[in-house]
């Protein structure tokens, strides 16, 4: 039965997009972080992104990263401003301890902007922080 389901919950694992300087082109990028403030490895991480509204849809991005270290983090892409008028989905699965658990994180249309960073500290990191928003 329905009732007898057991969804794990998902904890200290995040998504961020991170306003970041790029020294080879000298432009200032936005790129998208997974973080695992864990105290285990994250396994086979599938990572689904796209970008929609109720007029636009962009095309799905599939990311896998076969071992995302115990706190940790690793960028998953970079995203263009022009997406920043959409809602930027980003559809997290992995395994941990051999149990298969699932998140969705929605930046919602208007939400990545400048006015919006705030200080983010990555783990594993040598002490830099980035500004950035986070979702838990």
């Amino acid at each position: 039965m329905k009732k007898d389901i057991q969804i794990p919950e998902v904890s200290n694992v995040f998504m961020a997009v991170v306003k970041e300087y790029n020294t080879t082109f000298r432009t200032d990028d936005w790129n998208v972080y997974i973080i695992n403030n864990k105290a285990v490895d994250l396994e086979m991480v599938l990572i689904v992104s796209r970008g929609f509204d109720d007029q636009d849809t962009t095309s799905t991005i599939r990311r896998k990263i076969e071992k995302l270290p115990a706190n940790s983090f690793a960028k998953v892409e970079l995203i263009q401003p022009e997406l920043f008028k959409l809602n930027n989905e980003f559809k997290v699965s992995f395994f941990e301890d051999n149990q298969l658990k699932d998140k969705i994180f929605l930046f919602e249309k208007g939400t990545i902007k400048d006015g919006s960073l705030r200080l983010i500290s990555l783990p594993n990191s040598f002490g830099t922080d980035k500004k950035g928003i986070l979702k838990k």
